[in-house]
């Protein structure tokens, strides 16, 4: 009889190393490993060889690059996503693609599971599993930090060490890094040890060998430079006049951003499962990316359309962050998100300069700004009269005439009141 089949979302690091083994032993199974390359470079040198040698059957290390920056980077900027005021949602928008791929091997190859070394206490579970629910729902998920079992074995790192050593499993890990990190195309991120003090200051001189995406502003280069990036429908097609496939884009502003500094957050955010968390993030390609779309639309997207897109924000936001991505109110906002980017086109300026993003000119052949209109001096087009902004004022005033009698009436007959008790 054929064994089971389990593919395991698999790094390489200690805990899914250990997970792999673990898996195979406890549930007979063959292990199918898979890692997504998103973009994390050299951490991928030798996976297909550690996670042979440690158990699995079969590996797949697919470069999921394009497709990542195409069909969820891409669309995730179209809606100014930005959780809490700060947060590009860089791991988030990477987990209902992993997901994705998990379940296409998991069809592929006639697995009834799939795994995942996530916390029980993090948002990646959630994202994950929530990501293949949304895909294929009678796919089951095994997530072994929440089995009592296995959180007994490994109370720890060092039980986890021991284990490893003991079955032979290639890893190597230590107590040189006091945090830990998670690198794709968008960003890295920060967090834990050292870093769960949020009093920690995570910009000082003796944390800079963490950052390996962007220098510290105080060191980027005296001079600023100029980038000049043009949009099509909300989309980032080209820089400096050089035509550029989206992942292209992603690498060559990761490239200028970590060059001057830019893109890197400190912050104490709220996760979906109910707990806060500090995290620090280095997003230098990104956070050009999303001020120069944020310029474009400044001139090309009509005020309501704005408006409402703007309110949906927060929404977008939390559910890339929850992982709601493969969710029907989340394909519902994205309708009207691409609808709002189709006049979207045109390039803008930027100045990077020691971690600052500075705007230096904006253009658009469908610009909604007419400088005939907005000028101070005669407007040569008669489009607006001044006159008529004093019925504007009054029709607009009215409300808040009638709210402040009422109030001053209300408070003259309370104070009348009071005096004659006394």
């Amino acid at each position: 009889m054929a064994k089971e089949k389990i593919v395991l979302a698999y790094s390489g690091g200690l805990d899914t190393s250990v997970i792999l083994k673990w898996l195979k032993e406890t549930y007979d199974a063959e292990i199918i490993a898979f890692t997504a390359d998103i973009g994390q470079k050299e951490e991928l040198d030798g996976l297909e060889e550690k996670a042979l040698a440690t158990g699995a059957s079969k590996v797949y290390i697919d470069d999921l690059r394009d497709e990542f920056a195409q069909d969820f980077i891409y669309p995730m900027f179209q809606s100014g996503a930005l959780y809490e005021g700060q947060y590009l949602l860089g791991t988030s928008i990477a987990r209902p693609l992993i997901a994705k791929r998990m379940v296409d091997i998991a069809r592929a190859e006639g697995a009834t599971a799939i795994a995942h070394g996530a916390t029980g206490k993090g948002n990646d579970q959630v994202r994950f599993e929530l990501g293949v629910a949304g895909l294929a729902p009678d796919i089951q998920v095994i997530a072994p930090w929440r089995i009592e079992e296995f959180r007994n074995q490994f109370p720890g790192r060092a039980e986890m060490i021991a284990y490893a050593e003991e079955h032979g499993i290639p890893v190597t890990a230590s107590a040189a890094k006091s945090y830990s990190m998670d690198r794709n195309l968008l960003h890295i991120s920060y967090e834990s040890g050292v870093l769960e003090d949020p009093w920690f200051d995570a910009s000082a001189d003796e944390s800079k060998d963490m950052y390996l995406l962007s220098v510290s502003p105080e060191d980027a280069p005296d001079e600023a430079e100029y980038l000049e990036l043009e949009f099509e429908q909300g989309n980032c097609v080209a820089l400096n006049g050089e035509t550029l496939s989206p992942l292209q884009v992603m690498e060559k502003l990761n490239e200028l951003g970590g060059k001057h500094g830019i893109g890197r957050v400190d912050m104490v955010e709220n996760r979906f499962v109910g707990m806060k968390s500090r995290g620090v993030y280095e997003t230098p390609g990104g956070s050009i990316l999303f001020t120069a779309h944020r310029k474009i639309e400044s001139i090309t997207m009509d005020r309501e359309v704005m408006n409402l897109r703007d309110s949906l924000i927060t929404r977008y936001s939390t559910l890339v962050y929850n992982g709601f991505w493969f969710a029907p109110e989340r394909e519902a906002l994205q309708a009207l998100v691409t609808e709002s980017q189709k006049n979207v086109t045109g390039t803008v300026r930027v100045k990077l300069y020691k971690g600052n993003i500075i705007g230096a000119g904006v253009k658009s052949p469908v610009s909604l700004y007419n400088p005939d209109i907005a000028t101070m001096e005669a407007d040569p087009t008669q489009a607006y009269d001044q006159g008529d902004a004093t019925g504007f004022i009054r029709l607009n005033a009215l409300r808040l005439k009638v709210a402040t009698g009422v109030n001053q009436n209300a408070n003259s007959e309370a104070e009348g009141q009071l005096a004659s008790k006394r």
